[in-house]
């Protein structure tokens, strides 16, 4: 073979190398972006809802951190003193939560921060439970809850380490579970779980179980779906509720309180 076709053939490999490169780059890069338009499509906080929430006299509803959409603190007109860090499921709004969670707040007496979540996804969010109670500091006992994913989420936060000194006393979950090990925690536990919830069902939930101490509650909510846990229209792989909104968070409430005051 001529030195000519020697240096020929690295050259090329190198020109291969080079395209299979950059296509994979490209591939990358378009992934990327798939996955930021995917994670910035919410689902979002049906406006009447919201509304409600915002004008019922039982709470006060402001907006938290630099900016008016990184969250929100519902505070009850008669606070308990206790407080529920509660991190929204995967894509939903936070401000889908505001009309069952003041709810919960008047019933409960629970001082509850919803934050904005980085990339709207539990995992993405780093932050630990002391970056949400800061809006709260007037609240000695916290407890680390959520909605599905967000739930998942509050969990590994309520066995981080620090969340006991942070005031950290229990987790309260909304069509959600631990997938960390809590059993050996002595942190107080509620789970709520919809009749009709077709992304949380009522038997994954049972079968994590094992995750929670043993004195654990967990309530069943009649004709409740995962959707239900919020007021963000129908969610994908759902079931179909068979109560309204309005019953759904009678029901919310009232088990919240319940197991607090027991």
């Amino acid at each position: 073979m001529s030195a000519a076709g020697e240096s020929r053939r690295p050259r090329r490999a190198g020109r291969i190398v080079g395209g299979a490169l950059a296509g994979l780059l490209v591939v990358v890069v378009l992934i990327g972006v798939v996955f930021l338009a995917w994670a910035h499509t919410l689902f979002m906080g049906e406006r009447p809802a919201a509304l409600d929430a915002w004008r019922d006299d039982a709470v006060e509803i402001r907006s938290i951190g630099p900016g008016p959409a990184d969250g929100f603190m519902i505070t009850p007109s008669e606070p308990s003193g206790d407080g529920l860090v509660f991190l929204p499921g995967a894509r939903v709004d936070p401000a889908a939560y505001l009309w069952k969670l003041s709810g919960v707040a008047e019933a409960s007496g629970l001082t509850i921060v919803v934050p904005k979540l980085a990339l709207n996804l539990a995992f993405f969010d780093t932050r630990p439970i002391e970056a949400y109670t800061a809006y709260a500091p007037e609240v000695s006992n916290w407890y680390a809850g959520g909605h599905s994913l967000g739930g998942v989420r509050a969990c590994q936060l309520a066995g981080a380490d620090g969340a006991a000194e942070a005031g950290v006393v229990g987790v309260i979950l909304f069509g959600s579970y631990c997938a960390n090990d809590l059993s050996d925690s002595g942190l107080t536990a509620l789970t709520l779980a919809g009749e009709f919830d077709g992304l949380s069902t009522p038997e994954d939930i049972e079968a994590s179980a094992g995750n929670l101490p043993d004195d654990a509650v967990t309530v069943l909510l009649e004709g409740v779906n995962h959707a239900s846990f919020g007021d963000y229209g129908p969610q994908p792989g759902d079931g179909t509720a068979t109560v309204d909104s309005d019953t759904a968070r009678d029901e919310i409430a009232t088990a919240v309180a319940d197991a607090l005051a027991d």
